[in-house]
């Protein structure tokens, strides 16, 4: 079957057949009857409500929110594919529009269940075990919950105010065309396809990448900062001046379920071993026969052996390093395939990197790549295909609980890519690509966890500073310090990495989203240490958590897998698993 494949675009009819027609309208009239349905209880909730309504009611809520999903999910997905798309623009701003307007008449119910006594509450989750850490965590946002008419207007401001401003960045963003000279021909290329220069063997082409990178998004630059600050005030103003939050990351940490002093722990741990790659880019340094490196190397292969894959290839190559671990996990991955629910190519307008979409938990999800051949593209295919997988293992919980709180659905994905890793490590006979898989996962080990915290780190210091009134230049000069903390005097640091940060999508759609892959990938190396330790024996432990979903709090399901989150020693011990890769490369002959 994958000799066959060929990158192409997904199809989203297991969404919707149509936007438009008898089925369309059916769906939005059944939507509406719903809504009307349930509205029906309002002021007629009171604390003893029978635990048979109470289900009942909440299974309704259940069935909305699947209805809002497909509707939302596919209003995303397209304007995903084809980001000028006008009909999937005007699509996606219709049902936006219109699930704001559902949200806002249930809103009552959910803020009838937040008020409500706890012995009653406890009461109902009883009864509604299918739903009950959805329900509980609900609750969790009690003391920042404000009034219906608050909430409403708070709902309206969003659709309209700063998802308008991010979709409007989306739109800025992915319609930019970069050139670059290589090989005495002018490319016009995606973002996708200049990243894959910054990996090349030949210096002279990394730096013009990234400088064309810079270029670009520097002819807007002002326009994309201003964009932040509104965005960065919108969140300051909701969470801490009315919600009452004690900071801006914490919104994020109660809705991950990860209480702030672990996170604290995390990014400190983090800051502390910035030595353990300062020494690794010196050691790179050395490899390359540079005295120091540049920004512009840090994705440098350490020779010219890098080669390209055919997408079938690639596509084989992950799905046989999932079988070789579990069976279960390869036939699950292979469903977004056979149900085309891939979108592989590159093209004009599309977005750029790569996400797994999960709208509907019996439904596969749908995997966004932007395939150039390059190895890592082979890492991407197996990094969103592990969300997949872990989707699809929590297919059997309802839609209220089958999302993974943000950290814990890293788990898969990052596995994913180590299996593939492992593979490729254990089969490559050719020293020199050995060489260079060892370094581009100690690159990818940089780039996941301590260039992500990092930028966890300098949204914390935007945040304060917004508040405080600086500009887009003040921003870049507090960008380019944290560069130079991540770094010390091991990498030098061009100036023109002082805007980097306006082209981090992240910070803008999903703020402080990025310690989520820190967590991640500190914690899967601890995981992955114990399947190589326990074989097969580890692998229905590791499909237990998958299970999971989001059925049960982060703390629930590391602690019955043997982590304690709280420790600094836990998160030291995944940084100890990767000094053991650098002293693996070091001993590897030059």
């Amino acid at each position: 079957m994958t000799q066959e494949l060929q990158p192409s675009a997904w199809s989203l009819a297991d969404l919707l057949p149509a936007t438009s027609g008898p089925a369309f309208d059916s769906l939005l009239e059944e939507l509406n009857t719903q809504v009307e349905e349930l509205e029906q209880w309002r002021g007629r909730l009171t604390p003893d409500i029978a635990e048979e309504d109470w289900v009942r009611l909440v299974r309704q809520y259940e069935t909305i929110t699947e209805h809002g999903s497909r509707l939302l999910g596919y209003g995303r997905l397209s304007f995903a594919a084809d980001t000028q798309s006008q009909e999937a623009l005007s699509f996606m701003g219709r049902m936006e529009e219109l699930l704001t307007d559902v949200q806002n008449r249930l809103i009552f119910l959910v803020l009838w269940w937040k008020s409500l006594d706890d012995a009653n509450a406890q009461r109902l989750l009883s009864a509604a075990s299918e739903w009950h850490y959805f329900l509980e965590s609900l609750r969790r946002f009690k003391p920042h919950t404000l009034s219906e008419l608050e909430e409403k207007v708070i709902n309206l401001k969003d659709v309209n105010g700063v998802n308008a401003l991010t979709t409007i960045y989306d739109m800025i963003t992915n319609k930019y065309s970069f050139q670059l000279v290589v090989e005495g021909e002018t490319r016009h290329l995606t973002r996708d396809q200049l990243r894959s220069y910054v990996h090349s063997p030949v210096p002279e082409v990394r730096e013009a990448a990234y400088r064309e990178m810079h270029r670009v998004y520097a002819q807007d630059g002002a326009v994309l900062g201003q964009l932040y600050i509104h965005r960065a005030r919108d969140w300051r103003n909701e969470q801490m001046n009315l919600r009452r939050f004690s900071s801006p990351i914490a919104v994020r940490n109660l809705e991950n379920d990860i209480p702030d002093p672990v996170v604290d722990t995390l990014l400190q741990v983090c800051q502390e071993n910035t030595l353990l790659f300062q020494d690794y880019f010196r050691l790179k340094a050395d490899w390359l026969g540079m005295d120091r490196l540049r920004r512009f190397d840090l994705y440098a292969p350490l020779d010219d052996t890098d080669r390209q894959f055919a997408y079938h290839e690639a596509v084989e190559m992950v799905l046989e390093s999932f079988e070789r671990f579990s069976p279960v996990v390869a036939n699950q991955a292979r469903r977004i395939l056979a149900e085309n629910h891939m979108d592989s190519e590159i093209r004009a307008g599309k977005e750029g990197g790569a996400f797994c979409a999960s709208p509907l938990p019996r439904v596969a999800p749908w995997v966004k790549v932007n395939f150039t051949g390059e190895c890592r593209d082979v890492a991407t295919l197996a990094h969103e295909l592990g969300h997949a997988v872990h989707a699809l293992m929590a297919a059997d919980h309802s839609i209220l609980t089958f999302h993974s709180a943000l950290p814990m659905a890293e788990i898969a994905s990052v596995f994913g890519e180590m299996l593939l890793t492992e593979r490729l490590l254990a089969e490559e006979p050719n020293r020199a690509v050995r060489r260079n898989l060892l370094a581009a996962q100690m690159d990818d080990a940089y780039a996941t966890v301590m260039r992500q915290a990092f930028f966890v780190l300098f949204e914390r210091e935007a945040h304060r500073m917004i508040a405080e009134g600086k500009n887009t230049n003040d921003l870049c000069t507090a960008y380019l310090d944290n560069l130079h903390q991540q770094f010390g005097d091991a990498v030098e640091v061009d100036d023109g990495f002082r805007s980097e940060w306006v082209a981090i999508p992240h910070i803008y759609q999903v703020p402080f989203y990025c310690y989520a892959y820190s967590f991640g990938q500190l914690m899967v190396l601890s995981l992955y240490q114990r399947y190589k330790e326990e074989g097969q024996a580890f692998v229905p432990r590791y499909l237990r958590i998958l299970e999971y979903g989001g059925s049960a709090s982060p703390g629930h399901i590391l602690t019955e897998a043997g982590i304690d989150m709280t420790s600094s020693s836990f998160w030291q011990g995944g940084f100890d698993v990767i000094r053991s890769m650098v002293n693996q490369l070091v001993a590897l002959p030059a």
